[in-house]
């Protein structure tokens, strides 16, 4: 029998170090990550293969499909560990926001901060977005419905505050708001356009499609 001092507390489990194989695992999935996160942004999502990302990563295919279904399962979990650090950095925008447009800004300028860095991975994953196969996969991520919830949020707050009207149409202009911050991506991929650039233009599109919804 146990001394009452040995008697773990009810509800209480013991938690295990992980064994060498869940390391070396962990280890092994990160190594593909960094490679293939890599070679998307080089090569984009078609030109960058299995082996190639094998390759990069320093072990076979096999090892990689020991811990990822397929190429899509591959990028698919990258887009969405990005994504899901950007919905963080969004809330705490719209946190900081003086008023909707404001709010609205402040989040849409952190989604072009985080990609500007890395746009050629950016425009793989738009690319991937609109795949016949892939893309809905993308489209309906949890964290993108997030993000439009975050939206919404911040168009019901405004309703609340008095600063938008009760008939302000809270649901198109959320699906409006988004897809106008998804379509600047356009121009920063393919035109070049700075942070600075992004955010007159977005403060222009969200005055616009917030207009007939002032109260004021």
């Amino acid at each position: 029998m146990k001394h009452a001092s040995q008697i773990e507390p009810a509800g209480e489990a013991k938690v295990k170090p992980p064994t060498r194989r869940t390391l070396a695992r962990q280890q092994t999935r990160a190594k593909v990550l960094a490679a293939a996160r890599r070679l998307f942004s080089e090569q984009g999502y078609e030109g960058a293969t299995i082996r190639d990302i094998a390759t990069a990563a320093g072990m076979s295919t096999g090892a990689v499909f020991a811990n990822f279904t397929d190429k899509s399962d591959l990028f698919r979990e990258i887009m969405f560990a990005d994504m899901e650090f950007l919905t963080t950095e969004m809330r705490r925008a719209v946190e900081q926001g003086k008023s909707v447009e404001d709010a609205l800004l402040r989040m849409f300028m952190a989604g072009y901060a985080f990609y500007k860095t890395q746009l050629p991975l950016a425009r793989a994953a738009f690319g991937v977005s609109w795949h016949a196969e892939d893309g809905r996969a993308h489209r309906d991520a949890p964290q993108v419905k997030t993000m439009l919830e975050l939206v919404s949020g911040v168009l019901q707050q405004g309703v609340a505050d008095g600063q938008l009207a009760a008939d302000a149409e809270v649901t198109l202009r959320t699906q409006m708001l988004f897809d106008t911050y998804l379509a600047n991506f356009a121009q920063a991929i393919f035109d070049g356009w700075s942070l600075t650039d992004l955010e007159t233009r977005s403060r222009d599109q969200i005055r616009i499609l917030l207009a007939g919804a002032r109260t004021a």
